[in-house]
């Protein structure tokens, strides 16, 4: 399939809608049978600065449009579809946990039985039947917006060309996330600095120059 053509699935989040009700988190569990204590969403919280409004700030895989943990990956068991969705082959996957340690969002985690790698894919056997994530379809407020970013008319597409938007950025690599977050948003301290064990080799178009 033309990848310019194809869907390109990504989401916007307005901050200020959520209301750390965590169903988006229960949604997403549910629908994919995560293994206790495993979790492919997150509300995150900063409660800093006396008399500031609390915020909350809905987030997980970014659907990294140049993604580091599929350049990680030594087998190809990590991959990017045409629609711009990062899934996992697990017939692939090894569990050499190279992909779990490049995501610079801590979106990836090792399911403690199989040692297969595992992550937020946007619910795709549910946009495979024309539905939307359970974690956009759940939340009361309409917090998280998913659409087709190629297509003029999606909520997502709408809000990115009438809203300003910022992503959040990993402090070494330049992944260009696909989830964005309306202006004004206080992008909390959760983008970290990834590790490669093995020996993993990056190339170096992801390297931010010093």
């Amino acid at each position: 399939m033309d990848k310019a053509k194809s869907p390109r699935w990504g989401m916007v989040i307005n901050t200020k809608r959520c209301l750390d009700c965590k169903a988006c988190m229960v949604a997403c569990k549910v629908e994919n049978s995560l293994p206790c204590g495993k979790w492919r969403n997150w509300v995150r919280n900063d409660a800093s600065g006396f008399g500031r409004r609390r915020q909350y700030q809905p987030g997980q895989c970014m659907q990294c449009d140049q993604p580091s943990c599929v350049a990680a990956c030594p087998v190809g068991a990590t991959w990017q579809r045409a629609d711009g969705v990062v899934v996992i082959d697990p017939a692939k996957c090894i569990g050499c946990g190279n992909c779990v340690t490049a995501c610079p969002y801590g979106a990836r985690y090792r399911d403690a039985m199989t040692r297969v790698a595992d992550k937020c894919d946007f619910c795709s056997h549910r946009l495979q039947e024309g539905r939307p994530p359970a974690c956009v379809e759940t939340c009361p407020t309409q917090a998280r917006v998913f659409g087709d970013l190629n297509d003029p008319e999606s909520a997502a597409a709408r809000l990115l060309k009438s809203q300003k938007v910022v992503t959040v950025t990993a402090p070494q690599f330049d992944t260009k996330p696909q989830v964005f977050y309306l202006a004004g948003t206080d992008i909390l301290d959760w983008a970290i600095a990834p590790t490669l064990p093995g020996g993993a080799h990056m190339p170096p178009s992801f390297w931010r120059s010093s």
